[in-house]
C-alpha cells in the first residue's frame, strides 16, 4: 500500500509524549520568560496542536526574533542545496525550551572574569586561553624488581 504524504506523516515517535510526562501541560511551561536574542531548541509537544512545528524542525536550535503573548518567532537555518535559507517560523510556546548550548561558553566566560579580576588585584598577569592536552611525560621501566613475563593465551579445552 502507498504510503502517505500528510503534514504530520511518519512522525509517530518523535512527536510522543516521554515516559510519565503524558496529561496536560505543566504550568510552569507557560511561567518561562523569552526575550528576543534567546537561542531556543524546538521540541513539538503533542499535547498542544496549536503552533506546533512542522516535522523538519523538530530537534532543530534558533534564535527567537519576535515575541507574543502566548507564541514566539523563532529563526533557523535551512540547508537548501548548496546553500542556507534563513526561515522564520511561529511557535507556541510549549513546543520551545531555552537551549543549553551556550552555557559552557558563558560558564567559561565567567571563570575567566574571575581569574582576570584576582590576578589584576595581585598584580599580576594571568593567561586566559584554553590550552591543550599535553602529551603524558615519559616514563622509564626498571627491571631489577620486576622481572619480565612471558604471557601465552590458555588452550581452549571443551568440558563436554
Amino acid at each position: 500500500m502507498p504510503h502517505s504524504f500528510g503534514y504530520r506523516a511518519r512522525t509517530r515517535d518523535m512527536f510522543k509524549r516521554g515516559f510519565k510526562e503524558h496529561g496536560p501541560i505543566k504550568l510552569s511551561t507557560y511561567l518561562v520568560n523569552f526575550q528576543i536574542g534567546d537561542i531556543v531548541d524546538i521540541k513539538a509537544n503533542a499535547a498542544q496542536q496549536k503552533g506546533m512545528p512542522h516535522k523538519y524542525y523538530h530537534g532543530r536550535t534558533g534564535i527567537i526574533y519576535n515575541v507574543t503573548p502566548r507564541a514566539v518567532g523563532v529563526i533557523i537555518n535551512k540547508v537548501v542545496g548548496n546553500r542556507y535559507i534563513e526561515k522564520r517560523v511561529n511557535l507556541r510556546v510549549e513546543h520551545i525550551r531555552h537551549s543549553k548550548c551556550r552555557q559552557e561558553f558563558l560558564d567559561r566566560v565567567q571563570r575567566n572574569h574571575d581569574a582576570h579580576a584576582e590576578a589584576r588585584a595581585k598584580g599580576e598577569r594571568v593567561s586566559l586561553k584554553r590550552k591543550p592536552v599535553l602529551p603524558r611525560d615519559a616514563r622509564t621501566v626498571s627491571v631489577k624488581d620486576n622481572a619480565p613475563q612471558t604471557m601465552t593465551p590458555v588452550p581452549y579445552e571443551t568440558t563436554i
